[in-house]
């Protein structure tokens, strides 16, 4: 009863040879619609199941996507995931995902070509140093870059300067004269992007940059993108005995530590002090948080599609694109 059914039963069954089983099964235009009627009928009386990646292996297709990330825990690296879930039920692919966590990318990386796991690859959020470009030209592996840039490769980058320029303006606009941010502790690109951009608008409306009031929590987990970061920061701020009117946070999780921390210190937001975020994660549409969105779920569209494009075509020309942020304004920043 629980014997597998198997290819040369069909066969068998259908009095044809194994080879024509196979090019019915494989769809092939050679076989005659008789035949092809016979080796059906064989198919459903066995209720023979064929092995799809024994077949994708045999035309040698892609079988198994990889997601190399350093996190997938956070909430920004989960929107970008259920982008690429979202558009992978669309393809013939399995994932898996792998997560980097704090390990130096340069080995990290190359420890997971050696698994040869996969047939394709997403790098989130990673820098393609001169020995992974090296390591993924050796293997041929077709690849997408998010939030990272190379000249070789398709990718998708954040404009984070320009998300940070929008931030600064949004809080000048409002008519906030001392305004603060609490920095992310890991002085990455996309960091230091966001920062300069959040000070250049500042700066270019006449308001002081007020160091004292640019911030990073002591926690380092995540690169300080944390909610036990945003709380650090605001008590840190509490302590100085002085606070601005208005606060940039680096991410929108940040910003919950953040409103954590004032409502424990009997301030709220916006009324005692307007507070921002970055990314425009789920949550924080309930908290009416103003925020910035990086179309998180979008990209992580757009770099699967693109990924099923070039495992298609593999000669195409690379298509690298920088998508800018846009503004969610809610009543976290509504001066009162």
């Amino acid at each position: 009863m629980n014997k597998k059914i198997t290819i040369y039963e069909v066969a068998n069954q259908a009095g044809v040879a194994i080879s024509t089983v196979s090019r019915v099964l494989n769809k092939s235009p050679n076989v005659s619609q008789e035949t092809r009627d016979k080796v059906d009928d064989a198919i459903k009386s066995l209720k023979f199941r064929p092995q799809a990646n024994a077949r994708k292996l045999a035309r040698k297709e892609p079988q198994m996507l990889a997601i190399a990330v350093p996190s997938f825990t956070t909430p920004y690296f989960n929107e970008v995931l259920k982008g690429v879930k979202d558009e992978l039920m669309k393809m013939d692919l399995d994932i898996i995902i792998y997560n980097t966590g704090s390990r130096n990318p340069e080995d990290a990386v190359p420890s997971f070509f050696d698994r040869g796991t996969a047939d394709a690859l997403i790098i989130l959020s990673i820098e393609v140093t001169t020995d992974i470009h090296e390591l993924v030209q050796a293997t041929q592996t077709p690849v997408v870059l998010v939030n990272s840039h190379h000249p070789a490769y398709n990718y998708f980058m954040m404009n984070d300067y320009h998300g940070g320029f929008i931030a600064g303006e949004h809080l000048v606009k409002k008519g906030f004269k001392k305004i603060g941010m609490i920095r992310a502790f890991t002085k990455n690109r996309a960091a230091i992007a966001r920062e300069k951009g959040f000070k250049d608008a500042l700066q270019s409306n006449g308001i002081e940059i007020e160091d004292r009031f640019f911030i990073t929590g002591k926690s380092s987990k995540h690169g300080g993108l944390t909610e036990e970061a945003g709380f650090e920061a605001i008590h840190l701020l509490h302590n100085q005995g002085e606070m601005p009117e208005a606060l940039f946070c680096s991410n929108d999780t940040q910003a919950l530590g953040a409103i954590h921390a004032l409502n424990g210190l009997g301030l709220s937001v916006p009324d005692d002090i307007a507070l921002m975020g970055y990314d425009n994660i789920k949550l924080s549409k309930y908290l009416d948080l103003t925020t910035v969105d990086q179309q998180m779920h979008t990209i992580g569209v757009k770099a699967t599609q693109r990924l099923g494009e070039i495992i298609k075509n593999p000669a195409q020309k690379a298509l690298q694109q920088t998508i800018d942020p846009v503004l969610i304004e809610r009543g976290s920043t509504n001066k009162i």
